[in-house]
């Protein structure tokens, strides 16, 4: 039986890779470069946790980026198998017939080969849920994946955060472990940042972030036209010229983050003083203007952004350059995203991923409905699915920014619901949990 479940596993890792397959190379965002630079300098990035790009360049061996791409497409396929487990006994027709579809109608395999922390997201979700459920099973190895998810952005701290309290609620006899992982990512970040950055803090330019989100919404441009200039900000200079859109607020070379002295690092304690003089003198303006973004990013789950060649040679191509053999590089200058051509052979499937998002969130939701005074499995893997989709979209809409990217790596969790719902029978949906209040 081990042989056949490892060759399922395997079997769904190849499903789920093929975008990556199809590409000539392992998927890369701008951001991938960075990630790089964090280890290959190394280099503390003012706005990422030091914690993925580390463990990229170990898994390349420093070799090729097609090893670390493989294992993130591998372990979304092992967790899919444990957690199917948890629902029913274990099928290998099922598990590959669910990466199947996951592969071809869901955003599931474009994030899995993306050289990106996006995976770890519903890899969080689904390995809190299973040291949620799961019984009989060696759980150090999930312990370890959930704190290295939680800890690779900061967004999924507040996702793990979602997943506890379902988990309170639901099952509360082991929040004690589902809170373990949580408290080790903050101790991963918390060592790292005073390590790197000689601040002992969660995230220690944070506050430039939501200062742009806070800017680009409205309530931070008329606090500052309240307080200025007598408040003696750095930001009361930019007073009728301030830039409404978040991402040119934070990237502009020319904007408010990059003109004053020292960057975003020296703008940071600052930004916290505006950021906090903003939400308690404008608490419903800020909040409405979060649960707006939030929103907003509810309906945004495409992976366009991330497909497209734009800054790949000034960022992932010259690390590779400078850090690997140059045969690598040359494979990823054959990769058909390298030369934009990724967009066409994703284009076929698009309509088909939106429409059985549309039809399987409302799926889910009838799970929810029907199953809701049970504590059985396969409710509480829809309640953590959409806790970590919801969570998902305030971490990032509300806090950052809305983007199709952020949408796209959980959205695939919805239909990962309604798949499962069709593997499993009528008993163990309505089996009540004992554990459960």
């Amino acid at each position: 039986m081990r042989a056949r479940s490892f060759l399922a596993i395997v079997a769904g890792f190849g499903l789920l890779a093929w975008p990556t397959i199809a590409n000539g190379y392992p998927l890369v965002f701008s951001d991938t470069g960075s990630f790089l630079y964090q280890a290959l300098a190394p280099f503390m990035v003012w706005d990422k946790p030091w914690i993925y790009g580390p463990v990229l360049v170990a898994l390349s061996l420093k070799l090729t980026l097609w090893l670390p791409a493989l294992a993130q497409c591998l372990a979304v396929s092992w967790v899919l198998w444990r957690v199917q487990g948890v629902l029913r006994p274990c099928s290998c027709a099922w598990h590959v017939g669910i990466c199947g579809l996951l592969a071809l109608v869901s955003t599931a395999p474009w994030v899995a080969g993306l050289l990106m922390p996006d995976i770890f997201a519903p890899i969080a979700v689904l390995a809190l849920f299973l040291l949620a459920w799961e019984e009989g099973r060696r759980r150090g190895p999930l312990v370890l994946l959930a704190t290295f998810a939680i800890a690779s952005h900061l967004s999924h701290l507040l996702i793990a955060a979602a997943c506890l309290g379902v988990v309170l609620l639901l099952r509360p006899r082991r929040a004690a472990l589902l809170a373990l992982p949580l408290c080790l990512a903050l101790g991963l970040l918390l060592v790292t940042n005073a390590a790197g950055h000689g601040r002992f803090g969660i995230s220690p330019f944070g506050s430039v972030f939501a200062l742009a989100r806070l800017v680009a919404d409205g309530p931070a441009r008329e606090y500052l036209d309240d307080v200025c200039p007598g408040a003696g900000y750095r930001m009361c200079g930019w007073q009728g010229r301030m830039p409404v859109d978040s991402d040119e607020f934070l990237w502009n070379p020319h904007g408010p983050v990059w003109s004053t002295p020292g960057g975003p690092i020296a703008l940071a304690p600052e930004a916290a003083r505006i950021v906090w003089g903003t939400v308690t003198t404008r608490p419903l303006a800020s909040l409405w203007a979060a649960l707006g973004n939030m929103a907003t990013q509810l309906a945004m789950a495409r992976s366009d952004e991330v497909l497209g060649n734009a800054w790949l040679d000034d960022t992932v191509d010259v690390r590779l350059r400078a850090y690997y053999p140059p045969a690598e590089g040359g494979r990823f200058r054959s990769g058909a995203q390298f030369h934009d051509r990724l967009r066409a052979v994703a284009a076929p499937l698009q309509w088909a991923q939106e429409i059985v998002l549309a039809i399987s969130g409302g799926l889910t939701l009838v799970v929810l409905a029907i199953a809701w005074r049970r504590r059985a499995p396969l409710f509480a893997l829809a309640a953590f699915c959409v806790a970590g989709v919801l969570a998902n979209a305030f971490a990032t809409g509300a806090l950052a920014g809305p983007h199709g990217r952020y949408g796209a790596r959980v959205a695939w969790l919805l239909v990962l619901v309604p798949a499962l719902a069709l593997a499993v029978t009528r008993r163990p949906i309505l089996t009540i949990d004992p554990d459960a209040r």
